[in-house]
């Protein structure tokens, strides 16, 4: 492949949040133009196409010649994590009622479960698709899947640098994860229109809903803030300081695991950056319940979801938009595992739902904070009403933190499976 035309990294950062600024500022804007395109295309597929057109074929950048993908996953995908988790609000969340988590915590078991089945399912329909060592691999790049499905990018990625998953699989397995997730979030935005007569079939009482909505609104107006220097510094001291944490139980457990339980590589527990991911989002979680929470109040989120979209554009660099066009033969039927797997998905939510007369809100949101995370859980929940966005937010968060070890042991039953 030719050298890139742009081979200076502060060059390939300055045109990769451009990138980023020209898809916030066009997804969020008035213009009825923007708003028709957006409807079809969504805003975090344009973050992962954008760079990859961007290198092929343009071939203005490529990732062989940048150190930015190393940098994001290895500091601002833990400190995403870390700022994601903070925010997590269990009281808020049990105040949501037992059938809105019944119906998330159904949501995460079911994607759980979900993908195992759905590998086995779809490879024994196709083996000669995969071959034999494309069965004993296949389990990796789903397991990147799993943990946007569960949780979010940041999980997404976790997985790929855990389980080493290649360039190439791991392109085909972003085009699933997009293409499923919002075929799906578009089946549930038709039902959030017809709501109240799908509560009907399933006889739910959706009275609980309303009250939540003055509550969160004031518990958002309490918490924010215009931060000073201070309240900045300490937000990134914070921040970074866990993440620093992370770094040296990875540099200490896993060399540790390697020398003296080596029998436990097959589970990654020999890796440093397992150990990173589940050091950030486990202190993020025990901080999310002292004083740093208010944190959130300085815009830890906003801060986590825009070094998020960083990482995610420095993945769609790396996207090989040529290999996926000369294996297309092989990656329809990551596909085909993608939709089986949505399929158990919503059955076993639909069956739950209807045993315990869940409202549908509860339903989609419970999906859609798994399924699309903090980036499109919100547009669902707005959906219903725009007060109700927070809920979105609050189970997508919750999700952040599951996504990890949800995609982990869904990984780990892959690995058996296959």
């Amino acid at each position: 492949m030719s050298t890139p035309f742009f081979t200076n990294d502060a060059v390939v950062l300055g045109i990769l949040l451009a990138v980023l600024a020209f898809i916030f500022k066009t997804s969020s804007s008035e213009n009825p133009r923007w708003k028709k395109f957006y409807t079809y295309v969504p805003a975090l597929l344009l973050c992962y196409f954008i760079p990859a057109f961007l290198n092929y074929p343009l071939g203005l950048i490529s990732p062989k010649d940048s150190n930015l993908y190393f940098i994001a996953s290895r500091y601002l995908l833990p400190a995403s994590l870390v700022l994601l988790t903070l925010s997590v609000d269990f009281k808020g969340i049990l105040n949501l009622g037992s059938k809105a988590l019944i119906m998330f915590f159904t949501g995460t078991a079911s994607v759980i479960i979900g993908g195992p089945i759905a590998m086995v399912t779809v490879v024994a329909y196709a083996p000669e698709a995969f071959g034999v060592d494309g069965v004993q691999e296949i389990w990796r790049g789903l397991s990147t899947v799993a943990g946007s499905w569960i949780g979010g990018g940041a999980n997404q990625t976790a997985m790929k640098e855990v389980f080493e998953v290649d360039d190439g699989i791991f392109s085909a397995m972003i085009i699933v994860d997009v293409f499923v997730a919002n075929l799906w979030m578009a089946v549930l935005l038709y039902g959030a229109g017809h709501s109240e007569r799908i509560d009907k079939f399933f006889k739910a009482d959706s009275s609980a809903i309303e009250e939540l909505k003055g509550k969160i609104i004031d518990y958002q107006k309490s918490i924010m803030k215009i931060p000073t220097l201070a309240e900045l510094t300490t937000l990134m001291a914070v921040c970074f300081g866990v993440v620093a944490v992370g770094h040296w139980a990875g540099d200490t457990i896993a060399p540790w695991i390697e020398e003296n339980a080596p029998e436990l590589r097959k589970f990654s527990l020999a890796s440093k950056f397992f150990w990173l991911i589940v050091f950030a989002t486990t202190i993020g979680l025990i901080l999310s319940f002292t004083k740093a929470r208010k944190l959130e109040g300085y815009g830890a989120s906003r801060i986590g979801s825009l070094f998020l979209y960083m990482l995610v554009t420095t993945i769609g660099m790396k996207m090989d938009i040529h290999e996926l066009k000369e294996n297309w033969d092989v990656y329809k039927y990551f596909i085909l595992i993608g939709l089986v797997w949505m399929l158990v998905h919503i059955s076993i939510l639909l069956i739950v739902a209807k045993i315990i007369r869940a409202p549908f809100f509860f339903t989609a949101i419970g999906s859609q904070a798994n399924i699309g995370g903090a980036a499109s859980a919100p547009i669902v929940a707005s959906a219903f009403h725009p007060s109700l966005a927070p809920v979105g937010v609050l189970l997508a968060v919750l999700g952040y933190v599951l996504g990890t070890y949800g995609a982990w042991i869904c990984a780990q039953l892959m690995r058996i499976a296959s």
